[in-house]
């Protein structure tokens, strides 16, 4: 993990901080399960970026304004936002065209997560198929 990412993660209070984290492993496990190779990690926009060579980037923070929840951001210019919310819209919180709000008290949803997360780290593979291949 970068300096700057580690920073930022340590800056969080400790439940948001500890739900980054696990996404983040998430991101990684699917990169890995997936066979994606590398999956690059900055930080874009003050925020957590991840993304593929064949993906579109995901980013996540915590903002102190939503302190009881952390999300997700996909490009709002992708059928990412569209899909999830055909797929998931009674499991997920979605927000406009680009977030996903996940509340701390909530377990976290691994199995939407895990479709969210697998789309877009392959987006560029899967943006003609229906539902992006779901």
């Amino acid at each position: 993990m970068q300096s700057d990412i580690k920073n930022k993660f340590d800056a969080y209070p400790a439940a948001a901080r500890q739900r980054l984290y696990d996404i983040r492993s998430l991101i990684f496990e699917m990169a890995e399960e997936l066979e994606l190779g590398t999956i690059t990690e900055a930080l874009k926009w003050g925020e957590a970026s991840y993304c593929s060579n064949i993906g579109s980037p995901i980013r996540m923070d915590w903002k102190a304004k939503q302190p009881n929840q952390v999300s997700l951001f996909v490009h709002c210019q992708t059928q990412l936002m569209e899909t999830y919310k055909e797929l998931y819209a009674d499991r997920l919180t979605f927000v406009g065209k680009r977030e996903i709000q996940l509340p701390l008290s909530d377990p976290m949803p691994l199995v939407e997560l895990r479709g969210c997360i697998a789309m877009a780290l392959q987006y560029h593979q899967l943006k003609h198929r229906p539902l992006l291949g779901a």
